[in-house]
């Protein structure tokens, strides 16, 4: 392994894994574990600084050994992760497997630390976005809707139609969008706060109709790549095998549906305004970013607001933007936090042109993956 000879190159890198052991994979006993240990390793420390440093997140390092893992090397490390069928739980043994798997498997990981980059195709997400697309129906009268995804990765929010979506109210109460299937993907997620509008949104009276869909990346993942979309994999963490078993339904859905999925460059604008000229014009335009903008340059993300914001005035489109709420719409008031989960929390905006004059709104508070949702009351 390479030993980086510069100590204070790595203390900055160990308290970033101590830090996500301790704030963001709590939930994951095994990526807690393995977290405290490459803090602890200068060898595994220093493979960090073959990444990007705009990849530079413990992320990139547990992507990069999970997907080793899936591939199906024959190691007793495979032993630990529950998405190959693993079951022991973090013990003094780790240590030695972790390190003399990264040994063998080096050459590999090294590359995915040179070359790629943390991609999730999170269809969890779409028990936010079908009540979204749902109150975005309802307000244009019913018109078929067009979907573009900014940032779709492999396209499998674009099937939001086709999912079998269930909510569960604090109560036990369910509400169901869609039929339920063995073979269709099925999101749940979880209802808080009061008085929420759901109701009329999932019931038969809320139905909503995609008719045009695309999505827009500049690296996209070929659903037919079994190379690519084992990184996809590779991305959800080895715990939640519910999320595992749900992207493998979804990359099915989309080999089977062919989603289409357009790459482009770092700017989209061009491709977004092609996009609205090839659309009828009875339907709704509707622009879609979630958990992209963190990834751009302050510049970036000006310039992506400044153009959304125009289409919206100019081209009756509706951009809803899905992201940490530090990246919500200039000048939005920022509504109350969520009382739980209030740090990692997804804040879900929309801007419109109803009446001649540009609108925003914020929508709705959720998990980052869609596990739970609480609607916004001004959002109605």
């Amino acid at each position: 392994m390479t030993h980086a000879s510069h100590p204070q190159l790595l203390q900055p890198l160990a308290d970033d894994w101590l830090h996500f052991a301790a704030m963001e994979c709590t939930q994951d006993p095994l990526y807690v574990a393995i977290c405290r240990l490459v803090a602890q390793s200068p060898e595994l420390l220093s493979l960090c600084l073959l990444t990007r440093p705009e990849q530079r997140r413990p992320n990139l390092l547990l992507a990069a050994i999970h997907e080793r893992v899936l591939l199906g090397v024959s190691h007793a490390l495979c032993d630990y992760f529950p998405s190959v069928g693993g079951q022991r739980a973090p013990d003094a043994g780790l240590a030695t497997a972790l390190h003399d798997f990264v040994a063998q498997q080096q050459e590999p990981i090294s590359a995915h630390l040179r070359s790629s980059h943390t991609q999730t195709n999170e269809i969890g997400r779409c028990a936010v976005l079908w009540p979204v697309l749902a109150h975005i129906a309802q307000a244009a009268d019913g018109a078929p809707l067009a979907l573009l995804d900014v940032g779709s990765s492999a396209g499998l929010n674009l099937g939001v139609d086709a999912y079998t979506v269930s909510y569960q109210r604090e109560g036990g109460e369910w509400l169901v969008g869609g039929e339920p299937c063995d073979d269709v993907a099925q999101v749940r997620c979880d209802l808080r706060g009061d008085g929420n509008p759901l109701d009329r949104l999932t019931d038969k009276g809320g139905a909503w109709r995609l008719t045009h869909r695309l999505g827009l990346d500049p690296l996209p993942v070929d659903v037919h790549d079994a190379q690519a979309t084992r990184w996809l994999q590779a991305c959800v963490w080895p715990c939640d095998t519910v999320r595992q078993h749900r992207l493998r339904l979804a990359l099915d859905m989309a080999r089977q549906r062919s989603w289409p999925v357009q790459q482009t460059g770092p700017d989209s604008v061009d491709a977004i305004l092609a996009w609205l000229d090839s659309l009828p014009g009875d339907v709704q335009p509707v622009v879609l970013n979630s958990w992209v903008l963190c990834y751009f340059s302050d510049q970036d993300r000006a310039h992506h607001e400044q153009a959304m914001v125009d289409l919206v005035r100019e081209r009756g489109a509706v951009w809803v933007s899905a992201e940490a709420p530090s990246l919500r719409p200039t000048d939005m008031a920022l509504p109350a936090t969520p009382p739980n989960d209030p740090k990692g929390a997804t804040l879900w905006c929309q801007v419109s042109h109803p009446a001649g004059e540009v609108r925003q709104r914020a929508l709705a508070w959720s998990h980052p993956h869609g596990a739970w949702l609480q609607w916004l009351e001004q959002a109605m």
